[in-house]
């Protein structure tokens, strides 16, 4: 029972045999498929066949259209006439069928035309396509720009930071190191006086024995 109310998804399940394949392992040794190559003659989408060298909005005469606007036109103002066509289309698509419902021709006729105004509007949104992926991918880049000028602008701010620790260091550093000298220029005159001191005596003695010895040899003399 619980099987029979399972829901069936209408979009084809997820191809599982190639998904496994791109494991980070594969990736990192190389071994995942590579990509289909590109096409290069036409191809089918949707039951649609398109040639690889079509332009991406392809002229209404290759489509097999007839064009309601002349080659040389503005779209803001095509695009007004085409709207109020299809308004006009319209009420007169809900006349016929209120006085001639049992006429189908006429009823297919308007239908057709209605049809081809609808697409005449959708060829003229469509060409604008390309100038709105322009500006998507132009705000993309100044949101990243954006982005980038921030983080440079953090790094910058924490380095404005770090520079003044080191400064500040290298501050308390210096004026450590001043005191120390100051410490060091004070003890040196008392140590020369030491010495000073030291060689002041044993001249002394050196004199006192000299003495003694000169009167030692003047008794032996005499």
């Amino acid at each position: 029972m619980a099987e029979a109310n399972q829901g069936v998804s209408s979009l084809p399940l997820p191809p599982m045999q190639f998904i496994s394949l791109y494991t980070d392992e594969n990736m990192q040794r190389g071994r995942v498929p590579r990509p289909p190559p590109p096409i290069k003659d036409s191809y089918n989408m949707f039951g649609i066949k398109f040639d690889s060298d079509d332009q991406i909005i392809r002229p209404l005469e290759n489509q097999g259209l007839r064009r309601l606007y002349p080659q040389s036109y503005d779209h803001k103002r095509e695009l007004k006439k085409l709207n109020y066509s299809i308004l006009v289309n319209f009420l007169d698509l809900l006349d016929i069928l209120i006085k001639s419902p049992d006429n189908p021709q006429k009823r297919g006729e308007k239908i057709m035309d209605l049809e081809l105004l609808f697409i005449h509007m959708h060829h003229l949104i469509n060409e604008f396509r390309p100038h709105q992926a322009r500006e998507t991918l132009r705000v993309m880049l100044e949101v990243q720009k954006r982005q980038r000028i921030e983080t440079a602008e953090k790094f910058q701010k924490h380095l404005d930071k770090v520079s003044e620790i080191m400064n500040t260091s290298l501050s308390v550093i210096s004026e450590a190191a001043g005191l120390d000298s100051k410490l060091m220029i004070k003890t040196e005159p008392m140590d020369v006086d030491d010495s000073a001191k030291q060689t002041l005596t044993e001249a002394a003695e050196t004199e006192a024995r000299d003495k003694m010895m000169c009167g030692i040899v003047d008794a032996m003399g005499t």
